[in-house]
């Protein structure tokens, strides 16, 4: 279907989407087109509430699918392809979210501190710290360019192409120059370069040394990887006081709900900042 490959064009020049998130579109439109009689041009919102409840597929994936109709058929719309949008009132399972796993601040204090016990400790001590320093993607972290450092903060370029800018503290901007300094003259534009294809350390070697990490450091290796450290810097930056949307900026997320999974991982911390700062609270009182 023609439709589809426009669409996908247009999520790719327009929207910046990954080479990935077009793969999964482009599955899920080709499969919906094929199994409706007409093809998605020509569906109603019943034949493709119908086609969705007929999917033997989990709760997430679904949603994932339904995603898709809804950003096509909303381009359909806007290009005054189609007069009626058939996903307007669509009505999905429901989803179940997992909260996030993070470590403790004293777990990430001897994860850290346990860096310096790898072969590679002190390119293993920056990516830690900069991990949990700045929430970033290990993908961002491992494709991270030179051109990205900017004195104590990081240029970053995530999701959809869309860019921002992250703080790091004196601990995180401290691990990263001794990097650098042992890095030395490489030439090479990344900051954690190597010999392999890519140019620059991958997400699995990254994740295995962590893994190896976390085992000298007696924290179990389930409970240790590079989105678990993401998930402590929003945790702990919350539990701290921090304003959800500046914890929305850094992250890079696109919606504040997907942040706002982080208000029910830390309800003691919550709970006391009830009882500090009410008004009305009896500890306030006295």
């Amino acid at each position: 279907m023609k439709y589809i490959e426009v669409f996908l064009e247009a999520m790719a020049a327009e929207r910046g989407r990954s080479q990935k998130t077009l793969a999964a579109y482009n599955s899920d439109l080709t499969h919906a087109d094929a199994a409706l009689s007409g093809g998605l041009i020509n569906a109603d919102s019943v034949a493709i509430q119908q086609y969705l409840s007929n999917l033997p597929d989990k709760a997430s994936s679904v949603a994932r699918k339904a995603s898709a109709l809804r950003s096509f058929y909303k381009f359909l719309m806007l290009e005054k392809i189609i007069t009626h949008n058939p996903t307007t009132n669509l009505e999905l399972p429901k989803r179940t979210r997992t909260l996030p796993k993070f470590l403790s601040m004293s777990e990430i204090d001897l994860l850290i501190s346990s860096a310096g016990d790898i072969k590679t400790s002190v390119r293993l001590r920056a990516m830690i710290e900069l991990l949990y320093a700045s929430g970033l993607r290990v993908s961002e972290l491992c494709e991270l360019p030179m051109t990205a450092i900017l004195g104590d903060k990081l240029l970053i370029h995530g999701k959809g192409a869309k860019e921002r800018i992250v703080p790091m503290h004196d601990g995180a901007i401290d691990a990263l120059n001794k990097w650098l300094r042992t890095r030395g003259d490489i030439e090479s534009k990344y900051v954690f370069p190597s010999n392999g294809k890519s140019g620059h350390i991958t997400r699995d070697g990254f994740f295995k040394i962590l893994k190896k990490c976390a085992v000298l450091s007696g924290i179990s290796p389930d409970r240790v990887s590079p989105h678990v450290l993401r998930h402590s810097f929003a945790s702990h930056l919350l539990a701290g006081g921090a304003n959800l949307r500046a914890i929305q900026t850094m992250l890079g997320h696109e919606d504040i709900s997907t942040t706002q999974i982080y208000t029910h991982v830390m309800p003691e911390q919550l709970q006391e900042t009830i009882e500090k700062h009410h008004p009305l609270s009896k500890s306030k009182e006295e």
